[in-house]
């Protein structure tokens, strides 16, 4: 691999020969951001990581005074760099309000019939304490909405309770109604249909929500059976009650078999009489993203987003789970290249369009920093907002990863939404890093599901294109063994440099990027 310096070097001669030709992509001001990105360096990534990873941080456990030590870091780091907070009350921090939940006392009846939490049903949102009353509850079948199969065809929910169940509908030849083959679609998918239909429900003026999915209903009952220190986001949520039920639950509710349907299903409205009396014991927990800004000299109002989470796993029977490569190693990445981009704008360089860094809380229960952002506080409109970065874990290799260069990286969700952001991405690497590109975990059927899994996941549910980078998996993974003497610094700095010249690119070009997909 050459240095960068030394295409930095070359290029100046180039240009220094009488080269007078211009990308028509990139700003006019800088054809060749190499300077920039030579800023970002083993050294200096090595020397924040040691800190933030340290076990001065506690784990940096989300809401707990680690955390807090964490964010002020960051803040710190942005001040030195000058770069200001997003935010227009100059404040770095975004509050993120979350509970800690605690099992719920709930009281549901429903044609005189008392069920049991846990036992019967299981309670799975963070509802304010309060009361709910229905006459009706309303058969959605799969509870889905989509261009080839819809159960919400000349039906009214508003103010109603609604049952659905998992999965999708399929032709006689096995096929999927939806997509059209044997691939299963999102309405599906283990880790997204139920949030999808929940959603649904809820845009639609539901009042609550009875979902039957007998694969998860034990599971489920296990993880909210007890206080756990699970904890979830405050947020527009709570305004509707949902629940998991079990098949002895459906059949006494319907008095028949309600748990397959097939494509032909019509939905239908049950009369009956339900009851619930809901006490939330969980308690409020104050957690903080951190946001940074350098404004666009031409384009202001469109944002390209950098992110990374910054929390961990806290304190475990007295071992600190210092996190240095999950997501220490993107935390100071994005430290890294803010610092760059900083620089450039000093010295009369700065993007065209708005780079925005954020580092997100709470990712490791739930992505519920980013989700805070997305669903509930944007701090910069969704809509023009180009796309999002998000680094999680790129300071080590992969042990299972047997071919290839050890410089490489995964790419998952580049060419989801936009073809031409994976175009840009593959021009940028050949262009200047020549990492090894690895699109294993890109694959739609991917067992592991880490498109699903990091905070990019909230922005592309919004239909912004987004490019998550990641190096997997390894044997420290979420143990206390995750520290910075493991990191393999050198990776670390071209997989930086990478991101910062993609946002580069981003930033600079003339024309926005084009969403040819839809979530």
């Amino acid at each position: 691999m050459k240095s960068l310096l030394s295409i930095a070097a070359l290029s100046l001669l180039f240009i220094a020969c009488g080269s007078s030709q211009k990308s028509k992509t990139t700003s006019s001001k800088v054809t060749d951001p190499s300077v920039y990105a030579a800023t970002i360096t083993q050294a200096d990534l090595k020397t924040a990581l040691y800190q933030f990873a340290s076990d001065e941080f506690e784990g940096r456990e989300t809401g707990a005074e680690g955390q807090k030590k964490a964010i002020k870091f960051l803040k710190d780091h942005y001040i030195s760099f000058g770069v200001p907070a997003a935010k227009k009350d100059g404040d770095y921090y975004q509050n993120v309000p979350l509970e800690v939940q605690s099992k719920p006392d709930v009281a549901l009846t429903i044609n005189g019939q008392a069920l049991k939490n846990i036992e019967d049903f299981v309670s799975i949102n963070p509802m304010e304490t309060s009361q709910l009353q229905a006459t009706e509850i309303v058969n959605l079948g799969y509870g889905i909405q989509d261009d080839a199969f819809s159960n919400y065809d000349n039906i009214d929910i508003k103010d109603k309770v609604v049952f659905f169940i998992n999965g999708e509908p399929k032709n006689p030849d096995g096929t999927y109604v939806i997509s059209g083959t044997k691939t299963a679609s999102k309405w599906s998918n283990f880790r997204e249909e139920f949030a999808l239909k929940r959603d649904l429900a809820q845009e639609k003026g539901a009042k609550a929500v009875l979902y039957y999915n007998p694969d998860v209903f034990a599971m489920a009952a296990l993880r909210y059976g007890t206080s756990s220190g699970r904890m979830s986001l405050v947020g527009k949520e709570k305004s509707m009650f949902y629940f998991l039920v079990n098949t002895p639950t459906v059949k006494a509710l319907f008095n028949k078999d309600v748990t397959s349907y097939d494509k032909s299903f019509k939905n239908e409205t049950l009369t009956a009489n339900l009851n619930l009396d809901f006490t939330n014991n969980s308690k409020a927990l104050a957690s903080e993203n951190v946001a940074a800004i350098i404004r666009g000299s031409e384009k202001p109002d469109e944002y390209i987003i950098v992110s990374a989470h910054l929390d961990h796993e806290g304190i475990k029977k007295g071992e600190v789970y210092n996190g240095a490569d999950d997501d220490g190693s993107g935390t100071v990445a994005v430290l890294e290249i803010a610092q760059a981009f900083a620089k450039a704008k000093k010295e009369g360089h700065g993007p065209k369009r708005s780079i925005v860094f954020l580092n997100v809380t709470g990712e490791e229960k739930g992505l519920l920093g980013s989700r805070h952002y997305t669903d509930n506080d944007p701090i910069f409109p969704l809509a023009n907002t180009v796309a999002n970065l998000n680094i999680d874990m790129i300071g080590r290799t992969d042990p299972e990863r047997k071919e290839g260069d050890r410089n490489y990286i995964y790419l998952i969700g580049s060419d989801k939404l936009s073809t031409e952001l994976h175009d840009i991405s593959e021009m940028v690497n050949t262009k200047y890093t020549n990492v090894e590109l690895d699109y294993t975990y890109n694959e739609e059927n991917d067992p592991n599901r880490f498109y699903y899994r990091s905070d990019h996941y909230n922005f592309a549910k919004n239909n912004i294109p987004v490019i998550f980078y990641f190096n997997g998996t390894h044997d420290d993974y979420h143990r206390a063994s995750d520290t910075p003497d493991k990191i393999e610094y050198d990776l670390l700095e071209n997989r930086t440099r990478l991101v910062f010249y993609t946002a580069w690119e981003l930033a600079n070009r003339e024309d926005r990027i084009v969403v040819d997909k839809g979530e």
